[in-house]
């Protein structure tokens, strides 16, 4: 048995272990979905970045980087602006409302604000596009036992699958808030170790400049390739309202709690997208006919540094992985147990019962997350369709809800609905590809925006004109 998978074994029976420990400390609902409330900024900022970095800002960042040079960056830094938005303007508040009002998803805000039938249509839209985001971590899982171990990627992908299914289902967001802080320590030290190692081996960055200088916008920090400032609406806007991202806020104490935590995420994020960027951009000076971009970081891993360093990151690289699918067993696990179950097939459902259909919730999602992980074949593909379909569908409705009063469930559903067809329709026609410059996620989100704006004009409208033919009488 070699080092690397050594450690990854040793690394993985730990996780579960403690996972299978603070389990037994989860004695209701409140604990499992929004961990008593209690979470101060280092659990509240630990559980958010571990959550944030995972196989999209890790394995599909340097493949990006691999592919389309410094522009990748983008791809993880726009997640770091939409979390200094978070944590300033709309944490707070949707912290301050869930304490008021009991919630422990983002659809109890929904419903809160626009309806039950909109927290259901968002809750089982959400529910299907989550599965898909969860495949990307264990298919991300899957290519680091590939080059480690020589297994195929599927195997991989299930391995992952067992691991992150065992100790999550025993705690909730508990459990994972604390074994986040344990991988983020892990994940940073990892890739703090071996970039530095990479760049030497690699001959240093002027090398790896001179190797790379002939492709076409690869040292272009604004826009090359297929990556961009435009990842800005989507992954970036997605992290906004992402419903996992939302109920770990719903756990923090106070609101201070949220400023720190989610804006030291923030902050953590807008540097660390650089080092998946550099670490593809080393692969490709390095490694030029890759089969396929997803295995330039662990390649790197492996094959440039020595090897007690190469199996540090690649245990933070499999650290990244797993506690961002934890994150979305959260997310499959508290939308189908609270929004869908509790909400609409038994009201009247104990905290017991509610509890037992979340963990239940969470064994089917990884399940089928794992199965889709199996099939699918691109990486950055399925991660780009989960952020625009959140995107999309999410972002109007819950900015609009949060900051005005007008609105209503009409103008929800318009902002859905227009947005999800846009999408659709411009990803279909265009092929994923832009359009004046804009990428099918920017039309779908305009759309939305349109979609709503329209809506509420007409009504508005409409109340003015009776209002006003009832005075003439």
């Amino acid at each position: 048995m070699n080092l690397h998978l050594t450690i990854l074994l040793t690394y993985s029976a730990v996780l579960m272990g403690i996972g299978l420990w603070i389990g037994r400390r989860v004695r209701n609902v409140n604990d499992f979905f929004v961990a008593g409330r209690r979470l101060g900024p280092s659990l509240l900022f630990s559980t958010m970045l571990a959550a944030n970095i995972g196989a999209g800002s890790t394995v599909a960042a340097a493949g990006l980087g691999y592919a389309d040079g410094l522009s990748a960056w983008w791809w993880v830094g726009s997640a770091g602006l939409g979390s200094l938005v978070l944590a300033f303007w709309i944490g707070p508040r949707m912290r301050r409302l869930a304490a008021k009002h009991q919630f422990r998803t983002l659809g109890d805000y929904l419903e809160y604000r626009f309806g039950k039938g909109v927290r259901a249509t968002t809750s089982v839209l959400m529910w299907f596009c989550t599965l898909a985001l969860l495949a990307a971590q264990l298919i991300g899982i899957g290519w680091v036992l590939n080059v480690v171990i020589g297994i195929d990627r599927w195997v991989g992908s299930v391995i992952g699958g067992i691991v992150v299914i065992v100790y999550f289902s025993a705690g909730g967001l508990l459990t994972a808030a604390w074994i986040n802080l344990i991988q983020l320590v892990v994940l940073l030290t990892g890739f703090l170790f071996a970039l530095p190692l990479a760049i030497n081996t690699a001959g240093g960055l002027d090398q790896v400049y001179n190797a790379t200088r002939s492709i076409d916008n690869y040292w272009n920090a604004w826009e090359g390739g297929q990556s961009g400032w435009f990842y800005l609406v989507a992954p970036g806007l997605g992290f906004i309202v992402s419903p996992g991202l939302v109920q770990k806020i719903y756990g923090a104490r106070d609101d201070r709690t949220v400023r720190l935590g989610v804006a030291l995420n923030g902050l953590v994020l807008l540097l660390f997208a650089a080092i998946p960027t550099l670490f593809g951009m080393i692969a490709r000076s390095m490694h030029p006919s890759l089969s396929d971009s997803a295995l330039a970081l662990p390649t790197v891993l492996i094959d440039s540094v020595p090897p007690a360093v190469g199996a540090l990151g690649l245990a933070a690289l499999f650290s990244a992985e797993v506690s961002s699918s934890d994150a979305i067993l959260f997310m499959l696990a508290t939308s189908l147990s609270q929004d869908l179950y509790r909400r609409f097939v038994n009201p009247n459902a104990s905290d017991q019962q509610v509890l037992s259909v979340a963990r239940s919730a969470a064994i089917a999602g990884g399940i089928l997350g794992t199965g889709i992980a199996i099939v699918a074949v691109s990486l950055e593909s399925v991660l780009l369709v989960f952020y625009s379909f959140l995107t999309v569908s999410l972002f109007v409705p819950v900015l609009v809800g949060l900051f005005t009063r007008y609105p209503g469930a009409t103008e929800a559903y318009s902002a859905i609905i227009s947005g999800v067809v846009l999408f659709i329709w411009a990803q279909l026609v265009t092929g994923g590809n832009r359009v004046l410059g804009m990428t099918p996620s920017i039309i779908g989100l305009i759309g939305a925006a349109v979609g709503c704006g329209v809506v509420t004009w007409v009504r508005r409208r409409q109340q003015t004109t009776t209002t006003a033919a009832g005075r003439n009488r």
